[in-house]
Order: structure tokens, then sequence, then C-alpha cells
């Protein structure tokens, strides 16, 4: 069965529909290969997640797809964009009441911390959800004890564009766009 329980949130128009019974395992089988499958299986873990209430999971299930290994040219790409968008309406949307934490500080951690393979994409792929989030509700605050630089819209559309696949940097200038008149 695929319909979520009756207290859920209704589902975000921006991830695949919800899948009953996932949880993390579903995730953890495409630890080595982190393509095309992957990509469309957090999303909808993310959507699963947020469906059952559980909106910090859900956000944490999404950037696990912002972070997917993809070229770019992928189908998957084409009904499901990078998620800055779901990213911004998940935020928008949460019920005030529901945990999230604070979405502004954990991207700013993300972006500043991140190390390894692909860490210059991860990086400006943080900083672009950062920027989403910091639209959708500039009242959050940073995290005043860790001193980091954060960077302008230009600064992030040319990491996006030095470091994202082609095309990404647009799906982005798109999202930063309409989360603006959320």
């Amino acid at each position: 069965m695929d319909t979520p329980p009756a207290n859920a949130f209704a589902p975000c128009p921006y991830l695949p529909k919800a899948r009953s019974g996932m949880n993390w395992r579903d995730l953890a089988q495409w630890r080595d290969e982190q393509g095309a499958e992957f990509y469309i299986t957090a999303l909808a873990y993310g959507q699963t997640l947020w469906q059952q209430g559980l909106s910090a999971r859900a956000l944490l299930a999404v950037d696990r797809a912002l972070y997917a290994d993809l070229n770019g040219d992928e189908e998957v790409l084409t009904d499901y964009p990078w998620p800055y968008m779901s990213i911004g309406w998940l935020v928008h949307h949460n019920p005030s009441e529901v945990f999230m934490g604070n979405p502004r500080v954990h991207y700013q951690h993300l972006a500043d911390r991140v190390r390894g393979d692909r860490a210059e994409i991860k990086k400006w792929r943080a900083w672009a959800a950062w920027f989403i989030v910091r639209t959708v509700m500039p009242s959050l605050p940073s995290d005043p004890k860790h001193a980091v630089v954060e960077p302008a819209f230009e600064a992030i559309n040319e990491g996006l564009m030095a470091h994202g696949v082609p095309g990404e940097c647009r799906i982005w200038q798109n999202a930063v766009e309409a989360v603006g008149g959320l």
C-alpha cells in the first residue's frame, strides 16, 4: 500500500511518490553506486519521511540526493531536477510545531566541513541549499560559534558553474527565483 497515514503531511510536489515500507536500508543498498537509482531512491525516501511527519529526516534524505554522483544528462533529472526547489518547499511548508532543526545552520556546517571525494561540488551544492533556506526563512539565525564567510549569490553561482553539472546552476537559479515569491 502506497498511501501515507491519515495524519501525514501533504506530499511535496517536487518529490516522487512516497513508497510504503521504505527505510534506511533502501539507501544503504546504493552505498557504492550513488548514481541515478540512488538519486530517485533518496528523493522517494525523503517524500516518504516527509509524509510520515518526519521533517528533519526528510530533509536529510533529500540532502543525500543532492550529493548523488550524476553527470547531468540522466533521464531522472528531467522529471526530478536537482532538489533545490524541494528543499525550499519542505522548509517553507514545515509546520512550526514539527521539529526540523535549523536548516540554515545545517547547510552552513555541511558547506564548510565537507571533505573527500567530490568535495568542491558538495560544498557548492550545500551553499546553494543554504541560500534557498535563507531566502525561504530569512529569520533563521546562522551559527554564531561557527566562523565562516557566507557566500553571496554570485559566488554560489560561480561555484555551481565551475563544479556543477551542465544545467544545474540554472535549476538552482530558477529555484531561488521561485522561492523568493513563496
